[in-house]
């Protein structure tokens, strides 16, 4: 049987034309590579440093190396300028009047507190305290005086920061010494020791003012620049149950008191019975160098200037040997003594970022853990707990005293007017107690009336 074959051109034709009718297969979706995910970026703090100014003195440098710590918790850098004392308040005062936002913080003395709030430079922080219980962890005394305006209202501008009072430091070698303590029980009844009492105080005073053997019984404040012989004077008022004013802001009858009076001269009694020489215009730098030279026996000063007096290198006589001690109770137990120390402000002037990244610096510096280290480092700290600790109490010959001292200080006025009222006391006190000049009953009468007529014009007493 013969095969019909087809010739391979036909073929070849007739494959190519049923190629071409077969429908294409559809094309297969190429699948994509994944996207390589771009590095993470990192978005640093909307604010990177910060800046604070206080004055220039040793607990700035506390507080800097306490800051140096924030910086590597967080990369945050922050600043602490220190301006010297005379042009401190100057200088705040001066930038936040143009609205300035040169310091994102301040911490400002205790007395600024009325006027900055009231010109409306500090920012409240009264929700932020609460909120974080800072408000809570601190000594009650310290958030009245440091950052609460007007008193009682609740409302608060300042963080308790540096805390600080009058108090007193003697020399151990002369009071523990065998033959003073013999000769002075023999001469006063009573052994001798840390006095409790003012009428105990007087009596030490005298005992060890000895002019023939080049030793006084006293430093105290009698300059009469700035508020330093009010504060002084503040540490007999208090005691003896005197005050500024009332719960209703009424001076007369308050000031010029019989107690306040008495005060008074007991404060002048001291000067002339017992100052140290060359002490007519003194302060804390004039009183510290007398103790350090060895011509008093106790000096009144602020716990912050107490750590000169126990260094070997700016004491070297004297720094072991020591002591220090509260403001003595007055005649009828009152305890009391002028308040020193400052709080951290947030200046309203910076951006809403600068006063949210400040808020964050002192929720931080609030910590129970780190006003432990800002106490280790010199600082004196507010912080209940931290007072508490036996650590702390015995860390320094002076934090005992400073603890029981921060449980019943007063301040002066703090309201916008402070300044009025201070230049009054400044000059009356001087012409009492240093230039000799009228009566203890004069000089408060004097403070009474114009301190009446200031604050009635002020609005501060309207009955």
């Amino acid at each position: 049987m013969r095969k019909h074959l087809l010739p391979l051109s036909l073929i070849m034709i007739l494959a190519m034309l049923f190629s071409a009718c077969v429908p294409a297969a559809p094309a297969q979706p190429v699948a994509e590579a994944p996207a390589e995910e771009a590095p993470a970026v990192e978005e640093g703090p909307a604010v990177d440093e910060l800046n604070i100014l206080w004055a220039q003195w040793d607990p700035a440098d506390y507080l800097q190396q306490t800051a140096d710590l924030y910086e590597e918790e967080t990369g945050i850098k922050v600043n602490v300028v220190q301006e010297p004392w005379p042009s401190f308040y100057d200088l705040f005062a001066a930038e936040v009047a143009a609205g300035g936002d040169t310091w994102d913080m301040v911490v400002g003395d205790s007395q600024w507190i009325g006027q900055m709030t009231s010109e409306g430079h500090y920012m409240d922080l009264t929700d932020f305290l609460n909120e974080t219980g800072l408000a809570d962890s601190v000594v009650p005394a310290t958030l009245t005086y440091y950052g609460e305006y007007p008193a009682g209202s609740g409302s608060y501008w300042a963080y308790p920061t540096e805390g600080d009072a009058d108090g007193w430091g003697y020399r151990k070698d002369l009071f523990e010494d065998p033959d003073e303590m013999a000769a002075f029980e023999a001469e006063y009844g009573y052994p001798l020791d840390v006095p409790e009492t003012y009428e105990q105080f007087m009596d030490i005073a005298k005992f060890f003012t000895r002019p023939s053997e080049g030793l006084y019984g006293v430093g105290i404040y009698t300059k009469k620049a700035y508020d330093a012989i009010t504060m002084g004077v503040e540490n007999t008022m208090f005691p003896w149950g005197a005050d500024w004013k009332d719960e209703n802001n009424n001076v007369l009858g308050v000031v010029n008191s019989p107690e306040a009076v008495a005060a008074l001269e007991y404060y002048k009694e001291l000067y002339d019975c017992c100052q140290g020489p060359g002490l007519s215009d003194a302060f804390f730098t004039e009183v510290n160098d007398a103790m350090i030279n060895g011509s008093i026996a106790m000096a009144m000063n602020y716990f912050a200037f107490f750590p000169a007096l126990v260094n070997s290198g700016t004491n070297p006589d004297y720094y072991d040997k020591i002591g220090f001690f509260a403001n003595p109770k007055g005649p009828d137990g009152h305890g009391g003594a002028a308040l020193g120390g400052q709080g951290l402000s947030v200046v309203s002037h910076v951006s809403p970022e600068r006063q949210q990244a400040a808020l964050d610096f002192i929720e931080w510096f609030g910590q129970d853990d780190i006003q432990a280290k800002w106490a280790e480092f010199g600082g004196y700290t507010t912080n209940s707990k931290v007072f508490e600790s036996e650590e702390f109490l015995n860390a320094t010959p002076y934090n005992r005293a400073f603890a029981d001292t921060m449980t019943f200080v007063k301040d002066f006025w703090n309201i916008p007017i402070f300044g009025q009222l201070l230049e009054i006391t400044q000059r009356e006190f001087g012409k009492y107690i240093i230039e000799g000049e009228g009566t203890a009953q004069e000089a408060m009468d004097t403070i009474a009336e114009e301190h009446d007529k200031i604050l009635r014009d002020a609005g501060y007493i309207t009955e």
